[in-house]
């Protein structure tokens, strides 16, 4: 066995997504050698989410090193460096620096409902949808509420970003997490520059001086030299000092971008589903939307080509919460039940479910959801007293709550005239075979592709990533389509009858339901 040579020509993707860090190393052929993956969590501090910084280098660190002992205990040699790698997280957010290049204020996510304002205006003055999340939303936010911090600005960028400017010394950005920033010329691969320039002028009446062009980070596709890990990135990276400095890093993306990777969906009019904390859908626009939809953004591809994404905060984490519900009571039964039992049996349950659900309503609205028009987060259980409340019921209700904003944002795409012959789905809650592929099927009313690469998800799409800048002497989707998905299994489900009528069914109550989800946020702070 070419033990070195393997080495040379592994590549290493790490993924940081908002409940789990996650790496996977590859060979040539996208084939997963070893993996790691670390929990964490965010935390809700001072009416803002955010996560600790420590928490994310402590995590890289405890994935990669599982990833070392894993190869060199299996390979039975020494893991001193890999052939590339890449760097993901979830896109959008707010970490600001100065000149000292010092954080200037926690690290604000994607998931704060706190930039209202700055939407409606940015989105108003640039004619293209700004949702709150994206990152220039944050800036000009602080920018409004007149925050210190403003003033102190050298740079700004997303959370793959910073990890990859600690290891390399780069201020540069995947041209998909780049457009999660700000809006992206498809033509030219960089930010539009006439709304750069309008932007400037915005915030100099309000009396900020400043140039975006010189604060934000160099947007890159893929394939292209984004640095090389530095000797104190390599200790950042594997602290006992064994790793060598001078491996080549891809351009660092969000996980939309790597989603649409592992996924296979990178080419006009397809089309791919990444469900976990929050979900989206990306869809490969082949022609610019006829209108500016403030319910779907327009991002890029890694290669810098628009899609339009319907954004949602919230898919399972109500799943989440009720899963711990039940595991918690097994525990006190004295019953204890490893996790995988625990979601398949109730997922599981849900096909035994009831035909109509008429009498139990759920809302998984753990933050605010703009596409609903919805603020704040108020997880919510409403039931009829003669529902017949029992766990198939309830699971069902939950899964199919969970895709139904999803479905708000995807029939606007639909009126548009956009067809897909079919869209791929990706992460956790597809991993018990046949339950959320069924319910996602009926609610958008397409059928629903799996594939086994995608169960390792953005993680081995960076990775893929980070491989093509070794192999980059053919074009990206050729190096797709005849090296990493030359043979792949996939299944896929078309919708049943009988599940789109229920879906439509359970549509209709859950719009009018809204109303007693905004009572409970006014009813209950």
């Amino acid at each position: 066995m070419e033990k070195i040579l393997r080495l040379s020509q592994t590549s290493l993707g790490i993924e940081f997504g908002s409940t789990r860090i996650k790496g996977v190393l590859i060979d040539g052929h996208g084939h997963t050698i070893a993996s790691g993956e670390f929990d964490w969590e965010n935390q809700f501090e001072n009416n803002i989410w955010t996560y600790d910084l420590k928490d994310a280098w402590h995590g890289l660190q405890v994935v990669y090193g599982q990833i070392k002992e894993k190869v060199e205990k299996k390979h039975n040699m020494k893991m001193d460096t890999v052939g590339s790698i890449g760097f993901s997280a979830m896109m959008h957010g707010y970490l600001a620096f100065d000149k000292n290049d010092q954080l200037l204020v926690p690290f604000r996510t994607w998931r704060n409902a706190m930039t209202h304002e700055a939407e409606v205006k940015l989105t108003s003055i640039l004619n293209h949808n700004i949702p709150q999340r994206w990152s220039i939303a944050h800036l000009y936010q602080a920018i409004l509420n007149e925050e210190t911090h403003v003033q102190d600005i050298t740079f700004f960028t997303t959370l793959a970003g910073y990890i990859h400017w600690q290891l390399t010394g780069e201020k540069v950005l995947g041209i998909g997490d780049a457009s999660g920033m700000f809006p992206i010329d498809d033509v030219t691969q960089d930010y539009k520059q006439e709304m750069i320039e309008t932007f400037n002028q915005e915030i100099s009446k309000l009396g900020v001086e400043k140039d975006l062009r010189m604060l934000r980070p160099k947007a890159l596709v893929a394939g292209a030299d984004a640095g090389k890990l530095t000797e104190e990135g390599a200790k950042l990276l594997e602290p006992t000092g064994t790793l060598k400095a001078g491996i080549k890093l891809a351009p660092p993306e969000g996980d939309a971008g790597t989603g649409m990777v592992a996924t296979h969906a990178v080419k006009p009019n397809t089309g791919n589903i990444s469900a976990g904390t929050s979900v989206f859908a990306m869809i490969v626009l082949e022609e610019a939307l006829d209108r500016v939809y403030p319910e779907i953004d327009i991002v890029t591809t890694p290669l810098g080509n628009s899609v339009a994404m319907v954004h949602v905060n919230n898919c399972t984490s109500e799943i989440n919460a009720w899963a711990g519900l039940f595991k918690d009571f097994s525990n006190r039964m004295g019953f204890e039940v490893d996790n995988n039992t625990l979601y398949e049996t109730l997922f599981k349950a849900a096909l035994e479910s009831d035909e109509t659900l008429e009498g139990i309503l759920t809302y998984g609205y753990h933050s605010g959801e703009n596409i609903t028009n919805i603020h704040e987060g108020r997880p919510l259980l409403v039931r009829k007293p003669d529902a017949n409340f029992n766990v198939a019921n309830l699971m069902r209700s939950h899964i199919e709550s969970a895709f139904a904003t999803l479905n708000l944002g995807m029939q606007i795409l639909f009126n548009e005239g956009i067809k897909l012959d079919a869209i791929v789905g990706h992460g956790g809650i597809f991993k018990t075979e046949g339950v959320a592929q069924r319910f996602v099927a009926a609610a958008l009313e397409t059928p629903i592709t799996l594939m086994k690469t995608a169960s390792e998800g953005g993680a081995w799409g960076m990775a893929v990533l980070a491989q093509y800048m070794l192999q980059n002497e053919i074009d990206f989707m050729t190096y797709l389509d005849e090296v990493i998905f030359e043979s792949v299994d996939t299944d896929t489900l078309e919708p049943k009858e009988e599940d789109v009528v229920h879906y439509r069914k359970f549509m209709n109550r859950y719009i009018h339901g809204l109303e007693i989800e905004k009572e409970a946020i006014d009813s209950f702070k």
